[in-house]
């Protein structure tokens, strides 16, 4: 048993940058090298691209990045965990190993097989299954069916005997908690060991946002050209020290890895995994050395008896225009322009009998769009008109696409042309989450082409009754005689979970903090990011964290379906962060004379 175990991650998605294995392994003294490629709605993209070629659907850049890397990782002893294989990890398999025989290099490749529920979708069907949030049935046709599978299946690879682990789609924490519940040969009620690894995973999984990237304090990070992918390495007991590799550009700082450990998640007390329900609100964050951070007081709880599953369907298509259009009364313009296109080609899909619009989405990038009645700038002379739409037929939607040319020779002065030519039509695909019993899955590992079952670890009952309550956050004393902007008070991250978005806020300081929680209740946030809440099943729910002095706000209904089925310039909320850390803060004079 390692007294340590170094692991590093090299991905974020499919679609990273191809540097950061290469970094990793020649410059961090790793023992697991982690990728992880699988957003919500990447499954679905890889399920298209499978139908067109059978032995497509997985994550082609895994086999570019490590293929010129295998020397190094056998010679190092650096095993791989990846969910790269996507929805035909048999495939990636097969184009990794071609690539280890090229190289001359005998490394033992296993594939985590299970998740894929596809070929069960009429038993599913047939079983009444509804959508965990809107209660709605299960659509005829699904793209993809996927459940979100946990550590034991990678655990037991490992145990096998495999030097690289591909699975399919894993929850993305699963890839580093696997390597350490084999290492340390912790078992499966070792709660808080497996909360901690979970939370080292979480950390990690999204590459340089914990190192420097997408953070609050941008223009203090030095060379993003050069930025330096994550390393955790953990001790027996679950503590673990988040670094980077040495002379890589980005930092490692509390704040920084606070607001990669808020990231998309819930309700911090109840954050649901397959092998561990955890509890991150009394995690501490402390600066260990130079771009190094301890990392302790993570808590778990039994496992739910259930796993997630990510279906995707087709509900229609999808067309997206953009148009310069510059001078005098852009704004106007581009306002007169859009609505004259949308008006123009309804009318022309009512003569022809065909449906109308199911939904069309207008924004004119450069007038501060995403910032709702919270912008400032409606006198800029270059906006981007972007006209996003959708329809049950695509017939109708390539009409759309022809039909907006017009307005070059025909409408305003000013429009310089379509940005990147004529759009073209997509489908639109939709995301449907459900729950499933375990044993729905059957899980088995390929290992050079044999055969191995895996049984799922016995399982404690999990009680909701103990799922721990929130904690109210505390009250400010003093007077607040002056305000100032939340960025000066709290750094802020926010991202996505289907059509659900949450705001992360981590004070600067523990004074901050009960003046921050007295401003920003939840009812505010309703307010303030209000152009982005559903009007009907929009609303917004808050927790404390003690122990990072952080306040974490779930935005649910606020994405315009999230992912690829928005036809929103933020389908993901990226900037949701940034657009609440301008809202203005009640303190007393001596802070903010402190922070100004």
């Amino acid at each position: 048993m390692n007294n340590t175990v170094r692991i590093g991650c090299a991905s974020a998605f499919w679609g990273d940058t191809s540097t950061a294995a290469a970094q990793l392994v020649e410059g961090a003294q790793l023992d697991y090298l982690v990728f992880d490629y699988l957003a919500e709605i990447t499954l679905s993209l890889l399920a298209g691209a499978r139908m067109k070629d059978p032995q497509a659907g997985y994550a082609t850049d895994f086999v570019e990045v490590l293929s010129p890397l295998l020397t190094q990782l056998s010679e190092q002893n650096i095993r791989v965990i990846s969910n790269a294989g996507g929805i035909n990890p048999l495939a990636c398999a097969a184009a990794l190993q071609a690539a280890c025989d090229k190289a001359g290099v005998p490394l033992k490749i296993a594939v985590l097989l299970g998740d894929d529920l596809q070929p069960q979708f009429k038993q599913l069907a047939a079983c009444g299954v509804k959508e965990m949030f809107s209660g709605g049935p299960l659509p005829a046709m699904c793209v993809s069916t996927n459940a979100y599978l946990g550590a034991p299946g990678i655990v037991e690879a490992l145990r096998l005997g495999a030097d690289i682990v591909i699975t399919g789609r894993v929850v993305d924490s699963a890839v580093v908690s696997a390597a350490l519940v084999h290492e340390f040969g912790w078992s499966w009620q070792d709660y808080d060991k497996l909360a901690q690894a979970a939370l080292a995973g979480h950390i990690i999984e999204c590459g340089a946002q914990c190192t420097g990237g997408n953070f609050t304090d941008w223009c203090d990070v030095p060379d993003y050209e050069h930025i330096g992918f994550p390393i955790v390495e953990v001790r027996a007991d679950g503590q673990f020290i988040v670094s980077k590799p040495d002379g890589s550009g980005g930092l490692v700082t509390p704040l920084s890895v606070g607001e990669q450990l808020l990231y998309e998640i819930g309700n911090p007390r109840a954050y649901l995994l397959p092998d561990v329900v955890c509890d991150f609100s009394q995690v501490k964050l402390k600066q260990h050395g130079k771009n190094t951070v301890h990392v302790h007081g993570a808590k778990g709880l039994p496992a739910p008896r259930q796993y997630k599953v990510s279906a995707t369907y087709l509900d229609g298509f999808r067309c997206t225009a953009s148009c310069l259009i510059a001078g005098i009364d852009a704004v106007a313009k581009a306002h007169r322009v859009s609505q004259a296109i949308i008006a123009k080609t309804s009318e022309m899909f009512s003569q022809r009998g065909w449906a109308p619009y199911s939904e069309v989405n207008i924004e004119l990038l450069g007038s501060e769009a995403t910032y709702g009645p919270h912008g400032q700038r409606q006198d800029s002379r270059e906006v981007v008109i972007k006209l996003a739409v959708r329809h049950p037929s695509k017939q109708a939607l390539i009409l759309f696409s022809r039909e907006i040319a017009q307005a070059a020779t025909g409408m305003a002065p000013g429009l310089t042309g379509i940005v990147g030519g004529r759009p073209t039509v997509s489908p639109l695909i939709r995301l449907f989450s459900f729950l499933i019993d375990k044993n729905t899955c059957t899980l088995e590992i390929d290992l050079r082409g044999q055969r191995h079952p895996c049984a799922l670890p016995a399982l404690d009952h999990l009680d909701i009754a103990d799922l721990p309550m929130p904690f109210a956050p505390p009250k400010p004393h003093g007077r607040a005689d002056a305000s100032v902007a939340l960025v000066k008070l709290a750094v802020a991250r926010s991202g996505d979970k289907g059509n659900h978005s949450n705001i992360g806020v981590m004070a600067r300081a523990p004074e901050y903090l009960p003046w921050i929680a007295e401003a920003l209740t939840p009812a505010v946030v309703v307010d303030w990011m209000n152009h982005v809440l559903d009007p009907i099943h929009g609303r917004v729910e808050r927790w404390y964290l003690p122990g990072t002095h952080s306040l974490n706000f779930l935005l649910e209904n606020a994405l315009g379906g999230g992912g690829v089925a928005s036809l929103r310039i933020d389908p993901q909320g990226k900037a949701f962060a940034q657009q609440l850390l301008e809202i203005q803060i009640p303190v007393p004079q001596s802070i903010a004379d402190h922070v100004k």
